[in-house]
């Protein structure tokens, strides 16, 4: 059994707990997800089966799609509605085009610094290490991108919906505090839902209570279907053979350098090949998906 199970998460259950009840389910312990989400947050989880887990970092690498529910006028410590409220101020009249103006700013490459209570390591521990005990430290800044940040509805006076693509590495309980900032008032994320993660949808999902060996298997999605973002190298049967013994190759026709590509042989992923580090004109496996055994 390989591929790629698209899971959507319910609210309520680590990551982790997921992939612990598949494992179960499919009678293998070769599961791993591709980004962790928060208990209380619902969404779209690929999880790779089989082979298909050393493929996790290259699905992990890729644009995530979020709906998101903010709140104005409280701030809490976690920057979601989990944590202490720690500022409160009265929210003045505020239009839908004053919000929007503002969401405009914060597309393109912005700058984040990851919440206290994030799983972000300084100096060797997690910061929500150092949150619990009292403990503030200096956190690093770093660079993400937001494709697309577009208003989706006002639910009151105080909350409202937007619709996130950003890259990975995006903390959207940030962004919801920021946009506050920005307001002039403290905010948090009130909710939030992963809509997409790479060429996964939720269209695409299974619901973790309907699952059963079977359907599993009948859900399962090839494993191309984790790197659509990599260039493709299509093999010959002769070539397809010597790539299941991990052999390396002379740069074919097409090759992109300094780019991961997939090996594909009628449309089966057979593996990951990069530039030879040390010799020029050289390819040679990253990953193999498949053997000769």
């Amino acid at each position: 059994m390989n591929g790629i199970l698209p899971l959507w998460k319910p609210s309520g259950l680590t990551s982790h707990d997921c992939v612990v009840k598949v494992r179960k389910i499919a009678g293998t312990k070769k599961v791993g997800h591709t980004g962790t989400l928060d208990p209380d947050v619902e969404g779209v989880l690929p999880l790779c089966i089989g082979q298909a887990t050393k493929l996790v970092p290259f699905l992990t690498d890729t644009q995530k799609t979020y709906e998101a529910v903010v709140s104005l006028g409280t701030a809490t410590e976690t920057e979601d509605a989990t944590g202490e409220v720690i500022a409160e101020a009265e929210v003045p009249s505020l239009s839908d085009r004053d919000i929007q103006n503002v969401l405009k700013t914060f597309t393109g490459e912005i700058t984040q610094v990851p919440p206290m209570y994030s799983a972000v390591k300084v100096g060797g521990r997690r910061l929500y290490e150092y949150a619990r005990e009292g403990i503030e430290v200096e956190r690093p800044e770093r660079q993400v991108t937001i494709h697309e940040l577009a208003w989706s509805e006002r639910l009151s006076e105080n909350t409202f919906k937007i619709r996130v693509l950003c890259s990975k590495g995006t903390y959207i309980r940030t962004l919801c505090a920021d946009i506050g900032k920005a307001l002039g008032l403290p905010a948090h994320m009130k909710s939030l839902k992963r809509l997409g993660t790479g060429d996964f949808q939720e269209k695409d999902c299974v619901r973790l209570e309907d699952l059963n060996k079977e359907i599993i298997k009948e859900t399962l999605l090839p494993m191309q279907r984790a790197v659509p973002h990599l260039p493709e190298w299509k093999v010959s049967e002769k070539e397809a053979a010597m790539i299941k013994n991990g052999e390396r190759f002379y740069v074919p026709e097409g090759w992109v350098s300094g780019n991961i590509h997939s090996a594909v042989f009628e449309n089966e992923i057979l593996a990951l090949y990069q530039d030879h580090p040390e010799k020029e004109g050289i390819i040679k496996p990253l990953r193999v998906l498949v053997s000769n055994e």
